[in-house]
């Protein structure tokens, strides 16, 4: 149900002044560079990658193997579930009854509709809860990659609810706005609202929704403050400020991201890759970051999200003109401007989006992969790209086949980016070998 609305940006702020002196050493310690990769006269980009991935640990590479083909199914699994509660919904006449109960609480239009939105959005978290604590919970723990307690995690799933409630009720008022004074073209206005509603997500989510999850604070440490600034106004970055998320309270996971839009753009990373990472990792992750940022990938993927959401309603269009025709008196639904219909909307856009995760998948993985030549680039730190790969590759698969890594990869995979990275590394031997 969320997808309906937008995809809220995780958000960035930043670490204190004065660092731990562990994670100082850690910065400070030395590139654990397998001797086949070494800048040598017969460095070969080939074996360097192949040397890589077998420093991984087999137990390591098993587990994470695990958790990612884990994941194939627990996306089929999602769908199924999805569709069967919004089937139910529609089918047990719940929707209808959700209607009139909305309708019964206020005379105004606008009210019914975000009455029983809320309602909607408890119902369908209750019924998907079972997966979701399986999902985020405790596979999580099992696999080593959460850190929160059941409360904890608990607390961060109400304030999800709460803000999909609020931001998603507004949505929906619009929306529901827009199928009733458009009878025949609302699937066009539809498509530019949503779209208005994509851009003010992302333009409000990095200043007033993550906070509520996370803390940020700038990054006042010098020595790894700088690099990252003067790697920034290398490449025209009017940057000032780094940022740091402390996404250590939930996660194991290094990570790093560009978030927002017309003003609001940061440029973060999360503690844990402060923590775990050497001063080379950390450069490689942050040059792939300002990748996005002079590549306007942030401008480029609301273009293509704005294609993709034009595309899923004219699928509502069509879709729910021949459903309701077919079933709408019998689930109780008055017309596709009627409220009780948005289980079928959202059953339909479920859909499309779940047809068109490899498309997206390859839209987001091709951007990632530019982001990773630019960083190459800009921060020439292909021994810290190869073994930031390796962290990340905890919880992706480091060498899946072709096929599956087009179908299911929303990143490259680790093989690729380090083979990537060694390759730009034999192709500029000489700024490592000496002269």
């Amino acid at each position: 149900m969320k997808r309906l609305v937008f995809t809220l940006s995780g958000l960035v702020l930043l670490l204190s002044a004065s660092a731990p002196p562990p994670i100082l050493a850690q910065q400070a310690a030395p590139l654990n560079i397998p001797p086949a990769a070494r800048a040598t006269a017969d460095f070969d980009a080939e074996e360097a990658t192949e040397a890589y991935l077998a420093s991984v640990p087999t137990p390591d590479k098993e587990r994470s193997d695990a958790y990612f083909e884990g994941g194939y199914w627990l996306q089929l699994w999602n769908f199924l579930l999805s569709a069967a509660i919004l089937l139910g919904l529609l089918a047990g006449r719940v929707s209808a009854r959700m209607r009139d109960l909305a309708e019964r609480a206020t005379r105004f239009r606008v009210v019914h509709v975000i009455v029983y939105w809320a309602q909607l959005s408890l119902v369908t978290t209750v019924l998907a809860f079972p997966l979701t604590v399986y999902q985020s919970f405790f596979r999580e723990h099992r696999y080593g990659l959460a850190t929160q307690t059941f409360g904890l995690w608990m607390g961060d799933q109400l304030k999800g609810l709460l803000v999909s409630v609020v931001m998603g009720g507004l949505f929906m008022a619009a929306l529901y706005a827009v199928l009733r004074r458009a009878r025949r073209t609302w699937w066009m206005w539809g498509s530019a609202v949503t779209i208005l509603f994509i851009a003010l997500a992302s333009v409000i989510a990095p200043v007033f929704i993550a906070p509520l999850f996370n803390q940020y604070t700038r990054l006042d440490d010098a020595r790894v403050r700088e690099p990252i600034l003067r790697m920034a106004r290398a490449n025209g970055i009017p940057a000032s400020e780094v940022y740091v998320v402390d996404a250590s309270r939930q996660t194991t996971r290094v990570s790093a991201n560009v978030s927002g839009f017309l003003g609001t753009e940061r440029i973060t990373l999360n503690d844990n890759l402060l923590e775990r990472a050497t001063l080379p990792e950390i450069e490689a992750v942050m040059g792939h970051e300002m990748g996005h940022y002079v590549l306007h990938h942030v401008y480029k993927g609301l273009t293509f999200s704005s294609i993709v959401v034009v595309l899923v309603f004219a699928l509502l269009f069509h879709g729910s003109e021949w459903a309701l025709t077919r079933w709408g008196s019998r689930w109780g639904v008055r017309g596709v401007d009627d409220v009780a219909g948005l289980p079928l909307l959202a059953l339909l856009v479920t859909m499309g989006f779940f047809a068109l995760t490899p498309v997206a998948n390859s839209f987001v993985r091709t951007q990632e992969y530019e982001a990773d030549i630019f960083g190459l680039n800009a921060a020439r730190q292909p021994d810290g790209m190869a073994l930031v790969s390796i962290k990340l590759g905890e919880y992706r698969k480091m060498d899946p086949g072709p096929l599956e890594e087009r179908l299911f990869y929303d990143h490259p995979s680790g093989r690729t980016r380090i083979f990537a990275s060694m390759r730009w590394k034999a192709e500029n031997l000489s700024a490592f070998s000496g002269p």
